[in-house]
Parts: C-alpha cells; sequence; structure tokens
C-alpha cells in the first residue's frame, strides 16, 4: 500500500498539471503558408500604433474573443491547432497582415473571421499581440543549440 501525505500528493498533482499545460500549447505550430494577405492589406499601418494605452482594450477582447483557442497567454491549443501567438513566425508579421487575418480568418484551419468587431477593435487586437511574450519557434531552438 502506497502511503503519502498531503505535501507529497499536492506536489504530484502540481506536476501533472504542468505537465498537461505544456502539452496543451502549441508551440509547435506550423504556419499555413498559403494563407498571405494581399500585399496592400500587409502594408497598412495600424492606426493605434502610437496610442499604447489601447492595448488593454485589445487585451480585453482578445480574453473575451480569443482565449478560448489561443489561450489567454497567447500560446494557442494543440486540440484546437491554433497558433502560438507568441512564436517569432507570427511575430515577424506585419500589422496589416495580422489584421488582415483576424479580420478574414482561415476556415481552413478553423480560424474565424472576425470582420464583425468594429475595425478599431481589431487594430487594439493587433496592438495587444505585439505585446505577448515572444517565444521563438522551434526552428530556432533547434538553430540555437
Amino acid at each position: 500500500m502506497l502511503v503519502t501525505t498531503p505535501r507529497v500528493f499536492a506536489g504530484l498533482l502540481c506536476a501533472v498539471a504542468m505537465c498537461c499545460t505544456a502539452l496543451a500549447q502549441n508551440a509547435s505550430y506550423e504556419p499555413d503558408t498559403g494563407w498571405q494577405a494581399p500585399a496592400d492589406a500587409a502594408a497598412r499601418v495600424n492606426p493605434l500604433a502610437r496610442k499604447p494605452a489601447a492595448a488593454a482594450g485589445g487585451k480585453k477582447l482578445f480574453l473575451r474573443e480569443c482565449a478560448e483557442c489561443h489561450r489567454e497567454d497567447g500560446s494557442g491549443l494543440v486540440k484546437k491547432h491554433s497558433a502560438d501567438l507568441r512564436l517569432s513566425v507570427v511575430q515577424g508579421q506585419s500589422d496589416g497582415t495580422l489584421f488582415w487575418k483576424i479580420t478574414n480568418g482561415n476556415p481552413d484551419r478553423g480560424m474565424p473571421s472576425f470582420s464583425r468587431l468594429p475595425e478599431m477593435q481589431r487594430w487594439q487586437l493587433v496592438l495587444f499581440l505585439r505585446q505577448l511574450a515572444p517565444l521563438k519557434d522551434s526552428r530556432e531552438k533547434q538553430d540555437a543549440k
């Protein structure tokens, strides 16, 4: 019979929870190479770029509209095949590209269109995405070894 103390049991629960969280993140996300914004859309400049306080509204929108698939920290869920928004492959895209992707979605990958949101709210989302903690993608991690 295995006897455990409450402290050992709590430690085991914590380890299992951390393991499940790590497995749920989608750091191995591979972008859809065919999902490209047109050049004119990619060249658009965020009109809120000089208003960093607007990112707070973007965070509220993100938590309400996006966190279900992309998690609160932007890491994405493997089971939903959602992007880890912290990866350089995502963060390296222009504001206009991110805005276009939010607006149009990608039905082939399960990303809905958020064109129903007012334009300024979509720009706020882009502003918030820029504040997510950056994370190198798996290829960059391998190159660094």
